[in-house]
């Protein structure tokens, strides 16, 4: 079996974004159940990929794109595994699995800034309806999704015909056998992600008025703009803004917090959660399914638009006991949650859609 894996979304510089630690983590774990051959677009990008077999082609915000089949007909493949939806399907002569990681961007539309201009056109006029997403996802032979809540929603808005199974997204790998960890003394809060409006960070702020003592580190990068309008939302001095921060750097703000937090209204998936979980950091996020499924009992659940009950499960964990117990629950929980356990699964997908028959020049409807 001679299988592609699309690793055009791996970052040429920097640290790994969300789709790009997918590809990176599941690719490199997918290479030691069976042969792995890497699609790639800039040679830099191998800097954060396993050593595999790679061919070099188009970038995925080509023009060329819908007929990146000529390219990779070629190199006759069994199967090719996207970990987006985007990968153009006209024309293939071999089987195709994609990736819907989350349907935020037909609730909330502003498309990521680092497009071009053209792609971010599209992409706002792709999700005014479920018309093009159902277009894109019935071409496949499978779909593969990030969460089990996802998945319902592909159901209740009827997106494809077409199998869909659950691949998880995990966090790094970590120590076999962590040390048990105590209360911290500081009352660190730990927030990572973007400041799109879905993400809600300005209820992180306000509840900061109904916790003296405690600091708010904000890690992503941040424009001025919203450094200054969610720092009027707070005590003055309570948020401190790193504006990006080293693989490190994030480690040991992680391991030394009171708690990781996030009042999102809307994800996929939600990573961070995982790896506080990970390092025994007790998370408080928002009451929202996808953070139900990742959390579990784990977490603390509060209203994304109410910033006491969000003060209200910070300040329980002041009880050293709760916090103890919280953080081995927490630890328990991440367990769920491995690139083995998710390449095993993708295995077994890519194994079934390889074993089909097709037709040797015919156009996958």
């Amino acid at each position: 079996m001679k299988v592609l894996f699309d690793c055009r979304y791996v970052v040429r510089t920097g640290h790994h974004d969300g789709i790009s630690r997918y590809s990176a983590r599941l690719v490199e774990a997918l290479g030691r159940r069976m042969p792995v051959e890497m699609l790639i677009s800039d040679e830099r990008q191998l800097e954060k990929l396993p050593d595999l077999a790679w061919h070099l082609i188009t970038s995925e915000t080509s023009l060329r794109e819908p007929w990146i089949a000529r390219q990779l007909n070629p190199l006759e493949p069994d199967v090719v595994f996207s970990p987006l939806q985007t990968i153009g399907s006209s024309g293939r002569r071999y089987g195709l699995v994609i990736t819907l990681h989350d349907l935020i961007y037909h609730r909330h539309r502003t498309p990521p800034k680092n497009l071009p201009w053209y792609i971010r056109a599209g992409w706002w006029a792709y999700h005014l309806t479920f018309i093009p997403q159902r277009r894109v996802l019935n071409q496949p032979d499978e779909v593969v999704t990030v969460s089990e809540t996802t998945k319902a929603l592909i159901a209740e808005h009827r997106l494809t015909r077409r199998p869909v199974t659950v691949v998880y997204n995990a966090g790094d790998p970590l120590e076999a056998n962590p040390p048990q960890r105590t209360p911290p003394k500081t009352r660190r809060l730990v927030y990572i992600g973007s400041f799109m409006p879905y993400k809600n960070v300005e209820t992180l702020a306000r509840a900061m008025h109904e916790l003296p003592g405690y600091r708010l580190h904000l890690l992503s990068r941040v424009t001025p703009a919203d450094r200054i309008r969610l720092a009027a939302l707070a005590p003055a001095d309570v948020l401190e803004f790193h504006n990006g921060v080293s693989d490190d750097e994030y480690a040991e703000l992680l391991e030394g917090a009171h708690a990781l937090v996030t009042a999102s209204r809307d994800e996929g998936f939600g990573i961070p959660l995982v790896e506080a979980m990970g390092v025994g950091t007790p998370i408080v996020v928002s009451d929202i399914p996808i953070f139900h499924e990742i959390g579990g009992a784990a977490g603390l659940y509060a209203a994304p638009m109410d910033p006491a009950a969000f003060a209200a499960s910070i300040r329980s964990l002041e009880d050293p006991k709760v916090w103890s117990s919280r953080s081995a629950a927490a630890r328990e929980q991440s367990l769920a949650f491995t690139w083995e356990r998710s390449a095993d699964v993708l295995y077994e997908v890519l194994r079934r859609v390889a074993s089909k028959p097709r037709p040797e020049d015919a156009d996958v409807e």
